[in-house]
């Protein structure tokens, strides 16, 4: 098999040889449909659902169909209700359809290919469950790539199907490990023309910084930073505070080659005199990543409940959901409510005492939204004793860090709160963070942590940063002078899509229905040297159809404006609708409904 197969999505031009193929297989050869005169069949999600077809240079092989979860249905719904099947109604679900494969390639890898890409599809768009009907005789071809039945038999025509589940990184962690082999042949020999990358990144955790890809992760060719526009994170546009780089660059070899305080005393004592805080209340880490992967790997096990907000920072769903295996329940903001939580609601998921931990990011990253600290204390008073809050303040300068929960946890062993220095303070490439918790528990993850955990070079900064208020305040205050330039700007470039600012140092694109997706949009801009961050894999809130930016300088907003611009037009249909024009998804092998 060579490049001249090719995966991509449909584009209208396909659509009357999929219901010709349909009508051929499942009216003429299976029986499950009554033939009709005109030879095609259709079904009530066509023109709302997705296709991705197999080709072999101009000739069409094979599709399969996808339904998305805010299509608000699914092919399912014509045989079982959703007390019948109550998965139908859990956010995150991806429907997978109609396999069907052109009858002489069948038994090939065609098939398995389009399974294949069905499942990429499904998880850059942020899909957590997939279900499907696959036909009893094929039942095995399923069940080798891990879908697994729910005890449901559905009767269609002649067919009998059994309903099917699986869950997206269990599904894609069999795919890396049983087929490895063969998909990395494949890789290499398919025309892959659809908008995720083949293969997942290493750990399955989708993280932003594709930007230091173009600079150069091998740190020859770092005069590219000049030339890349890095707002695919959210690193700080400002420099850090005078004294940091006074303090870094005063010995540079003495701080590279000597061993840092063990515990970072002067660090925790500084974080203790700069927010009033008891340094017994404090646990010092290398970023919050390693606060969380430390934290969460100690008092979590397989048997624990999470709530996340959703959408929400990735890396908490990939901590416990990828590594500890925890049961992880979604508490869905809404776009039409403005991404805010509704803490009637929260408290309503909170009271029954399900969950052992709550994440609330604050403000939130991605949405970009805060909620009052004095709601958030009164959701904690009434919650269950047994709920523990991890409250993450990474973005807080941006508001007001009067408004931090800190002082509650040095008192309350049900709440933690995480601050990272590296977004708010200029320190992203030294990683410090700290937690804040009562004495007992910081205590014992003190004792989980290794010592000099954070760098010398790091705590001379951090301690820097902190000593230096007025530098930091101006510069978060500059942040949202810029962004509203920013947001305006990129409003002007596109009269249908939509710039949602938030009030941290980045801001949303959400595309209209129909036009290009987030991933199209992100890739177009790279051509630039512009990196935006595509959030579609994080949340099927966002429909792939939303891109987060960074707050630049006033000369790199311009840049990200120009090269927003440049995309769109070269995005345009006529241009982008021969690639995709069907969006959101479709997907049978003479198989599988």
């Amino acid at each position: 098999m060579s490049r001249d197969l090719h995966i991509r999505a449909a584009t209208p031009e396909d659509l009357d040889w999929i219901h010709e193929l349909r009508h051929r297989v499942y009216a003429q050869e299976l029986g499950q449909h009554t033939p009709r005169p005109e030879e095609r069949l259709y079904d009530a999600l066509d023109g709302d659902n997705v296709y991705l077809v197999a080709a072999r240079g101009p000739v069409r092989i094979g599709f399969v169909s996808l339904t998305p979860p805010w299509l608000g249905r699914y092919g399912l719904d014509k045989y079982l209700t959703r007390d019948e099947l109550p998965l139908l109604g859990e956010g995150g679900l991806f429907e997978v359809r109609i396999l069907t494969v052109e009858p002489r390639w069948r038994g090939t890898a065609v098939a398995p290919l389009l399974m294949y890409a069905a499942l990429r599809w499904v998880s850059s768009r942020g899909g957590r469950t997939v279900v499907a009907m696959g036909r009893t005789e094929l039942l095995d071809m399923y069940l080798a790539v891990g879908l697994r039945p729910l005890g449901r038999a559905v009767r269609s025509g002649a067919l009998t199907f059994e309903v099917l589940r699986g869950e997206v990184a269990e599904l894609t962690q069999v795919a890396a490990t049983r087929y490895r082999s063969v998909l990395e042949r494949f890789g290499s020999e398919v025309d892959w023309q659809l908008d995720m990358e083949w293969a997942p990144g290493p750990d399955g955790c989708e993280h932003g910084g594709a930007s230091f890809t173009a600079i150069g992760t091998d740190f020859r060719t770092l005069h590219r930073r000049h030339e890349v526009i890095a707002a695919d994170v959210l690193d700080a546009w400002f420099p850090p505070a005078p004294g940091v780089a006074a303090a870094l660059m005063e010995d540079p070899a003495w701080s590279a080659r000597t061993s840092p305080p063990t515990g970072a005393e002067g660090l925790l004592s500084e974080v203790a005199k700069a927010r009033a805080l008891p340094v017994e209340t404090l646990v010092a880490g290398a970023g919050s990543s390693d606060l969380i992967f430390r934290a969460f790997g100690r008092w979590l096990t397989p048997q624990s409940r999470v709530l996340l907000l959703d959408p929400g920072y990735g890396e908490y769903a990939h901590v416990t959901e990828r590594v500890i295996g925890c049961r992880v329940d979604r508490f869905r903001l809404h776009r039409e409510e403005g991404w805010r939580i509704d803490f009637a609601r929260l408290a309503s998921a909170v009271g029954a005492g399900r969950y052992d931990l709550v994440v609330v990011v604050n403000p939130n990253n991605p949405t970009g939204r805060h909620a009052s600290a004095a709601e958030l204390r009164t959701l904690i008073a009434a919650a269950p004793a047994g709920t523990r809050w991890w409250i993450d303040e990474a973005y807080l300068g941006y508001v007001d860090l009067a408004e931090s929960l800190a002082p509650l946890a040095a008192v309350d062993p049900r709440v933690v709160v995480c601050t990272s220095l590296s977004k708010m303070y200029a320190l992203s490439g030294v990683r410090a963070a700290f937690l804040v918790a009562e004495p007992a528990t910081a205590a014992l993850l003190r004792r989980w942590t290794p010592p000099w955990a954070v760098s010398l070079p790091a705590q001379l900064a951090a301690v820097a940063a902190l000593r230096d208020p007025v530098h930091y305040r101006s510069c978060w205050l500059r942040t949202h002078t810029l962004r509203r330039q920013l947001a305006a700007d990129l409003a002007r470039a596109s009269d249908t899509a939509e710039v949602e600012e938030g009030v941290a140092n980045f801001l949303t694109i959400t595309l209209p229905t129909g036009g290009p997706s987030a991933a199209r949009l992100v890739r177009e801009c790279r051509r630039h040297d512009v990196y935006l961050r595509d959030l579609s894999p994080l949340s099927p809130q966002y429909e792939g159809r939303t891109v987060r930016v960074a707050v630049r300088d006033v000369a790199e907003n311009a840049r990200i404006v120009a090269a927003y611009g440049t995309a769109l037009e070269a995005l345009r249909p006529g241009s982008l609708s021969r690639q995709s024009a069907v969006s959101p998804g479709d997907v049978a092998v003479g198989h599988a409904r």
